[in-house]
């Protein structure tokens, strides 16, 4: 750890808090209203948002269906980042076309990379480092 990290970071007493995944699906809503509201909840709870996944869906051959899924899976970006959730797992089964798909995800990928989400693909694609 250089020396900037460690005067960033500092050991405190252990906290009786439980990290937990956030179903981003689940959510009432991503308005920032309710997120506060939810996240005020699980601080009283002693929970703490460690991750945030979402289901996804690529299985159509259209540029608009993908943009609007990319769209999804940005303003989830802006949950996690609200929440400090540190990653942010998008699932999905099926890619029809890579073509689409593949630069839609890359585009997401910067967009959490610039809000400090880590995002993390669970499905048949992969983006390079």
């Amino acid at each position: 750890m250089s020396t900037l990290q460690r005067s960033a970071v500092e050991p405190c007493r252990s906290e009786e808090t439980t990290p937990v995944r956030l179903n981003g699906d689940a959510l009432e809503s991503t308005a920032p209203e309710y997120l506060r509201e939810f996240k005020a909840k699980l601080t009283a709870d002693r929970l703490v948002p460690a991750a945030l996944t979402v289901e996804s869906c690529f299985e159509a051959d259209c540029s608009l269906s993908t943009q609007e899924e990319a769209e999804r899976i940005r303003e989830h970006i802006r949950v996690a980042s609200f929440l400090g959730t540190g990653t942010l797992t998008v699932s999905f089964d099926e890619v029809t076309n890579e073509g689409k798909v593949r630069p839609a995800l890359a585009a997401c990928a910067e967009r959490a990379r610039r809000e400090g989400v880590s995002l993390e693909l669970d499905g048949p694609l992969a983006l390079e480092p």
